[in-house]
């Protein structure tokens, strides 16, 4: 079995990789942040995708939806510390197959990856849990959309997809209008957009602007 690991902490990756190789994985390559996870796996097209959500240039959440327009076939498993509903949700609205927190064991990370290589859709005690509760909550829970962006990206994102310009997000903010620049430019780097037009769309896809 072949694998991508995709992770912004060197230490985590190596460790990975021994236990991988453990398991008789060939770790085929490795990825810091989730624009070197997306031509990783299409150069190489491995069996499993070991994704992190929270790395630099491009989430892994963004990365995961990347890669399965590119090839649906594609097989995700988010490894993580990220617990909240939020994060989870979106990782599987993007076509993650798995969600395993960071503090699995060997045995348990080896279920997963051959729950996923298999094309099934896997997930540890703990996440299993929370989605049971999220489905039985009734359809009046809804997730938070693009849960990679903090709260302040996220007001930022919702007023640009209003319509309105830096100058006047910073004045309803009561920020300067510096903040709302680096902002901005943080929006577009997790979200994956080139500029401001692709953030208002994806935003307005997601429901934001409306307020």
């Amino acid at each position: 079995m072949r694998a991508v690991v995709a992770d912004d902490h060197p230490v985590f990756r190596a460790g990975l990789r021994v236990l991988l190789e453990d398991l008789g994985v060939d770790v085929v390559a490795e990825a810091g942040d989730g624009e070197e996870a997306v031509a990783a796996v299409l150069r190489e097209r491995p069996d499993v995708v070991f994704m992190d959500l929270q790395m630099p240039r491009l989430g892994g959440i963004e990365a995961t939806r990347r890669l399965v327009a590119e090839d649906p076939d594609v097989r995700v498993l988010v490894l993580t510390m990220v617990a909240d509903d939020d994060a989870l949700f979106a990782a599987v609205q993007a076509g993650a197959l798995g969600y395993v927190l960071k503090g699995a064991g060997q045995a348990e990370i080896g279920r997963a990856l051959a729950a996923v290589a298999a094309g099934e859709a896997v997930y540890d005690a703990q996440v299993a849990r929370r989605l049971r509760a999220f489905f039985t909550a009734g359809a009046g829970v809804v997730a938070r959309p693009f849960p990679e962006l903090t709260d302040r990206e996220r007001e930022v994102l919702d007023l640009m997809a209003a319509g309105l310009p830096n100058a006047t997000i910073a004045r309803r903010l009561f920020v300067s209008e510096k903040t709302v620049r680096n902002n901005v430019t943080a929006v577009f780097a997790k979200l994956g957009v080139r500029d401001r037009a692709e953030a208002v769309v994806r935003a307005r896809e997601a429901g934001l602007g409306r307020s």
